[in-house]
């Protein structure tokens, strides 16, 4: 094989002539009869309704609109639509409809309609789930938590679930300094290939004014996630001191006129006044041994917790739906809603805790510490901690040389 080079200044080998020729290109029409379908691959808007979506699929189909507003799991479908969640549709030129798969909120699963030489059917299928993709950002607090989350792309309800973890050691308000950096890891559900929300925070480092802070989940034997310091302290409290989030007390604990019977007894618990239909929380973890009804108490759940600690709820309007004796109970979880059953003037809840059945003043009493991990679930927590360590060292070792 031979190259040869010419100067670009040269005079080309053969005469240069331009010509113009016109093309005939035959028209193509695409009729609505016989006209392929577009396909589309849509994601659900902020405030979409299916009107909405039609439109902007260019759906001019109202028999499609009418199944779908009167077909039983179609309203259901509609109802919970969720941003970001996928929708594909087949439409004709003409804006008729030929399939449409819309999410259904509950799993991965899809319903979908379908035009054929019938009319339309629909049908569910349960496609796969949810993809989850492990993903990492940090950052360095400029002027703010959320001014920085929001430079580095992190989503806002990762960025409050962290100031939630660190809360107890951190006052977001006052505390933060510029040049604090945070480091997290987090779970991003993906359909289809697009994030449709962020999930789980998984491990999470602050360093404010010098001092780090480090949290990891934990999934004990039992099924239930924690998060925990990187050495295996819990940061939940073994009780709650208030089984309500937005209370105050109407009666504490000790002798008192009672209201009804007009007599000094002893009163063995504190009251928190709040409206019919408020939730009530489990202060612990523990398992219910009572729930049904008992005399002055009125409906009352008991809850037996470990070191022969039980709490006591009562005067409730109803209890959660499903609560029976025997069941597991997690803090947090809500066991009944306040109401005014058995000896009350007013609703409200009574709130009691015992010890060996005996009743302390919720107020007062040295509640215990969260249950250190054993020797066994230490080992299972450095197993599975560990991977999400390494994670945020590397995200120190990538801010640090991105400083520099």
């Amino acid at each position: 094989m031979a190259a040869t080079a010419t100067s670009p200044d040269a005079p080309p080998p053969f005469p240069l002539e331009t010509v113009v020729e016109r093309l005939d290109v035959a028209a193509q029409q695409t009729s609505a009869a016989d006209g392929l379908p577009f396909v589309y691959d849509e994601r659900v808007q902020p405030g979409d309704t299916i009107q909405s979506i039609f439109r902007r699929l260019n759906i001019a189909d109202q028999e499609a609109l009418s199944f779908l507003l009167n077909d039983a799991q179609g309203k259901t479908v509609l109802r919970q639509l969720r941003s970001g969640r996928s929708v594909t549709a087949l439409v004709r030129p003409d804006g008729q409809l030929l399939t449409l798969s819309l999410p259904v909120a509950q799993g991965g699963g899809r319903f979908t309609i379908e035009r054929d030489e019938n009319g339309i059917r629909a049908r569910e299928s349960s496609a796969a789930a949810l993809s989850t993709v492990v993903e990492m950002r940090s950052g360095v607090i400029q002027h703010s938590l959320f001014g920085a989350t929001d430079a580095v792309g992190l989503p806002d309800s990762v960025a409050t679930k962290m100031a939630e973890i660190f809360g107890t050691e951190i006052n977001f308000h006052t505390d933060l300094r510029r040049g604090d950096s945070f480091s997290v890891v987090y779970e991003t559900l993906y359909d289809e290939g697009s994030p449709v929300r962020a999930g789980k925070v998984l491990a999470a480092e602050f360093v404010n004014q010098g001092k780090r802070h480090v949290v990891v989940l934990f999934r004990g034997e039992d099924g239930r996630e924690q998060y925990y310091t990187a050495d295996g302290r819990s940061l939940r409290q073994a009780f709650l001191r208030s089984p309500l989030e937005f209370s105050r007390v109407t009666s504490g604990f000790g002798r008192r006129l009672h209201p009804i019977h007009r007599n000094w007894r002893t009163h063995a618990g504190v009251d928190f006044a709040a409206p019919t239909g408020t939730p009530i929380k489990a202060t612990s973890d523990g398992t219910v041994s009572f729930v049904g009804t008992q005399r002055g108490y009125g409906n009352i759940v008991i809850l037996q917790h470990r070191d022969r600690y039980s709490t006591a709820y009562a005067h409730m309007n109803g209890f959660a739906r499903g609560l029976r004796k025997g069941d597991r109970v997690s803090q947090g979880d809500v066991i009944g809603y306040v109401g005014m059953t058995g000896w009350a003037t007013g609703p409200h809840l009574h709130y009691e805790i015992r010890i060996n059945n005996v009743a302390h003043d919720p107020m007062r009493i040295a509640l215990p510490t969260a249950q250190p991990l054993g020797k066994g679930e230490l080992a299972r927590f450095n197993a599975q901690t560990t991977p999400l360590l390494e994670r945020i060292a590397l995200l120190n070792r990538t801010t640090v040389a991105a400083l520099r």
